[in-house]
């Protein structure tokens, strides 16, 4: 049990160095790791739990360990993350006593360094145990503080309360700190929401049905990922906004479908099911090895109306010519800023300077495909993003830009009831924030092709 606990650590630590100094996907990293070890569900478990949190939590702990170093020492890298995961864990978890993870974090200091950084590290950690972490209510400044707390870059905080103000900002930093709902999307071709229901509810699952989408469940308590079903590929994961894209649509069977943007496939295989399979969807990405992704999830699906291949959004009026399609879906390539409960090691990753970039990408894609569309056809477009520059900005440049565009009025019709009265709603669409739904923060509109 030793040997195990010594390995789970030294192995989250590895992660951690990797994840928190090189980038990557975090999600992936950790199944790999798990996968390597062959670790059993409690420690996999535990591995992702301090793995996450320390991410996640990073700006906190920072300025935790900050009380009881000197500020002018500096620390080899897989020293701080030591120490990060390790107050991290005697800060936040319960169940594992603070001398177990003493002892832990001193004997992976002895092997990867040497007696001296394991009595700095034992040093460090006791003093944490003796005198506790310092109280950030003695941050005086409201926009540090929040920053602190809900570890979130200053400038990112600072963004967002210029764009929404202090109290949305401050829900939403919260709201980024806690799990997300699971959720999943059922395959009305070959079950009904009602039956899946029902077979998840008799084999002791906690489920409630979606009001933002007819076929979506919400996941209350219970692993789904390992049921029958899911192996049957009787449903899809996917978040609620995300499910929202496909739901406003207005698809219709027979109709021939762009999706500019499709990988991994979730909202191009949703597309499909509401057109009951029966019509053409031309999906795209800008990688091949991602457009295979599509191929792969409609073919687990069982759907033949999607024809997914490699090519630049950018490009698409090389392959078609103007005025091929009823519906277009541009989920455009962004900063990730809605998906930070899932993936908390985005926020230290970004600039400003990435987000610009960015919108002047999206700017483009939608400047290609708009030619694209049908007389009276209906274009949506969606990010993963809260950012407005991304979002409200984008889609007022390209109005501008093409008189033939405007907001669907008749989108507004679409939007879910408890989604209506919140301060998402703008004269551009709907922004999602990640506090509306326990679920990740979207931005949707949709636009309709008019006379000229």
């Amino acid at each position: 049990m030793k040997k195990e606990q010594n390995l789970l650590r030294s192995s989250a630590l590895d992660l951690l160095v990797q994840i928190g100094e090189q980038g990557g996907f975090s999600h992936l990293a950790i199944d790999q790791m798990m996968k390597k070890h062959d670790l059993e569900r409690r420690d996999g478990a535990l591995l992702t739990e301090i793995v996450y949190g320390t991410l996640q939590r990073k700006l906190t702990l920072e300025y935790y360990l900050a009380s009881f170093i000197q500020s002018k020492k500096k620390l080899d890298k897989w020293v701080k993350w030591l120490l990060y995961m390790s107050i991290y864990q005697m800060h936040y978890l319960e169940k594992v006593p603070d001398h177990a993870i003493i002892h832990e974090s001193v004997e992976i200091a002895k092997k990867r360094g040497h007696k001296g950084i394991a009595n700095f590290v034992n040093g460090v950690l006791r003093s944490v145990q003796r005198q506790g972490v310092p109280d950030l209510n003695q941050i005086e400044d409201e926009k540090v503080r929040l920053s602190v707390a809900t570890s979130h870059p200053l400038w990112l905080v600072e963004r967002w309360i210029k764009q929404y103000g202090y109290s949305v900002t401050e829900a939403m930093c919260h709201a980024n700190m806690t799990n997300k709902q699971m959720a999943i999307r059922v395959q009305p071709l070959r079950t009904s929401r009602e039956e899946l229901v029902k077979i998840l509810e008799e084999d002791g699952f906690q489920v409630r049905r979606s009001e933002v989408s007819d076929q979506g469940i919400l996941i209350e308590a219970g692993n789904v990922l390992k049921h029958q079903a899911f192996e049957d590929h009787l449903f899809s994961i996917q978040d609620e906004s995300s499910m929202l894209v496909a739901e406003v649509m207005e698809l219709e069977e027979g109709m021939t479908v762009l999706d500019a943007c499709s990988a991994p496939g979730g909202k191009t295989t949703h597309i499909a099911e509401k057109i009951e399979d029966n019509g053409t969807i031309y999906a795209y990405d800008l990688h091949a090895k991602k457009a295979k992704l599509v191929t792969k999830k409609a073919e687990q699906l069982g759907l033949q109306s999607i024809q997914a291949d490699q090519a630049d959004a950018r490009e698409l009026q090389e392959k078609h010519v103007t005025e091929t399609f009823d519906r277009i879906l541009i989920d455009a390539p962004c900063s990730g800023l809605g998906v930070l409960k899932s993936k908390p090691d985005i926020r230290y990753n970004k600039k400003e300077s990435d987000i610009m970039k960015l919108a002047k990408i999206q700017k483009e894609i939608l400047d290609e495909v708009a030619p694209l569309l049908k007389q009276d056809g209906k274009l949506v477009y969606s990010t993963c993003t809260v950012d407005k520059d991304e979002n409200e900005r984008v889609i007022a440049a390209f109005l501008e830009d093409h008189p033939d565009y405007q907001i669907d009025p008749l989108f507004f019709d679409h939007i879910p009831q408890m989604l209506r009265n919140k301060q998402g709603v703008s004269e551009f669409g709907l922004q999602i924030f990640p506090q509306d739904l326990s679920s990740d923060g979207f931005f949707i509109t949709r636009m309709v092709k008019v006379a000229k």
